[in-house]
């Protein structure tokens, strides 16, 4: 930018001095404009998605928008006290998430702001989007059951509530109370069934853990080839996973167990999400909006399905061969929405009964 001195200006006459102030306003408008076309170009998306898969998806915006994607990744729970302790400072365009429960958190936080769709309202069942459009599900993640073939028929399987029966006494696994998964599960229990009998099954449950809590859901389905216990409760994918592996160790252990889907003969299995949504602050709201819309895509869709053995939430796209032989399944319409928001009551209950 050129700069002109005060005296100068000063002995210049009224029309020259208006020529170089709007001279100098152009230039100054220019450059804020070009500051602007710059930080268009690239959008901040904080990430609590750890795979290295995703790289393809952001890639593949890039190439289709021109836009760049500049990922910082951590914990959830870390990225949303980051973010709102940023403020209106923050850079973060698009927060992306699993699990309804930490959406919903988020949401709370006051870090998401509610936006308008025609692309996002059309692919995204009603019941995996938040109903204001503060955040939207991107794959689904099913709750299920993973078996021991050499001592659980599939045809003794039913419900999540029947896994508080005594019949399964010292059989079940499953993370500790603490996991947002769980969480979420008895929060749709709860939205379903109501506080009082929620807690009845969580006792139940507690009282049939063939250990206390511990692990991850890989470790649940570990220990159920091991003979820890009988039953183990995880996310369909971890299987997929083990299935999948280089490892030989790994495929082993998938060998010995079964996936059962609950509750097909009711209301449904319990569907959970990977999510995002535009931060509150975005600078770049836009190209956020156009980034959630492009992961929605059919292509977009198709490689969360192959990368990670997730379901994709747009119909009609393809499934990972290894998910294909898990079979059809009925999926739950409980609100995520709705099993997040009860994720801290869930909680209570779960301690309440035991389930630590």
């Amino acid at each position: 930018m050129e700069k002109v001195g005060r005296r100068v200006l000063l002995g210049m006459g009224a029309g020259a001095t208006a020529y170089v102030a709007h001279h100098l306003w152009n230039q100054r408008t220019e450059s804020s404009n070009a500051q602007q076309r710059q930080a268009e170009g690239v959008i901040n998306v904080y990430s609590a998605r750890h795979y290295d898969t995703d790289k393809a998806l952001y890639n593949g915006f890039t190439q289709q928008t021109g836009i760049r994607v500049n990922i910082i990744e951590a914990e959830a729970d870390a990225l949303i006290e980051r973010i709102r302790s940023e403020g209106t400072r923050s850079p973060a365009d698009v927060l992306i998430t699993v699990d309804a429960g930490r959406l919903w958190r988020a949401q709370q936080a006051g870090i998401l702001q509610p936006i308008q769709s025609r692309v996002l309202n059309s692919v995204v069942p009603a019941n995996l989007r938040e109903p204001q459009g503060h955040w939207f599900g991107l794959s689904r993640r099913v709750r299920v059951l993973i078996y021991d073939k050499s001592k659980v028929n599939p045809n003794q399987l039913s419900t999540y509530e029947d896994l508080a029966n005594p019949k399964w006494r010292r059989q079940i696994l499953t993370r500790s109370s603490s996991n947002v998964y769980n969480q979420s599960l008895t929060g749709s229990l709860l939205a379903i069934h109501g506080a009082q009998k929620t807690e009845q099954w969580a006792r139940g449950l507690a009282q049939n853990f063939a250990r206390p809590p511990e692990g991850n859901d890989t470790a649940q389905i570990r220990a159920c080839a091991a003979g820890v216990g009988s039953i183990a409760i995880a996310n369909h994918y971890y299987l997929a996973r083990l299935i999948a592996s280089d490892k030989a160790e790994d495929r082993a252990v998938a060998e010995k167990v079964g996936l059962f889907f609950p509750n097909q003969r009711d209301r449904g299995a319990h569907v959970n999400i990977c999510g995002g949504g535009v931060v509150a602050g975005a600078p770049n709201r836009q190209a956020a909006i156009r980034f959630l819309e492009y992961l929605v895509s059919p292509k977009a869709q198709e490689m969360f399905a192959m990368a990670n053995f997730e379901y994709p939430v747009r119909s009609g796209v393809p499934l990972h061969p290894i998910v294909q032989r898990f079979g059809n399944f009925r999926g739950q319409n409980v609100n995520a929405a709705v099993f997040g928001r009860n994720n801290a009551e869930a909680l209570r209950i779960m301690e309440r009964a035991g389930w630590r």
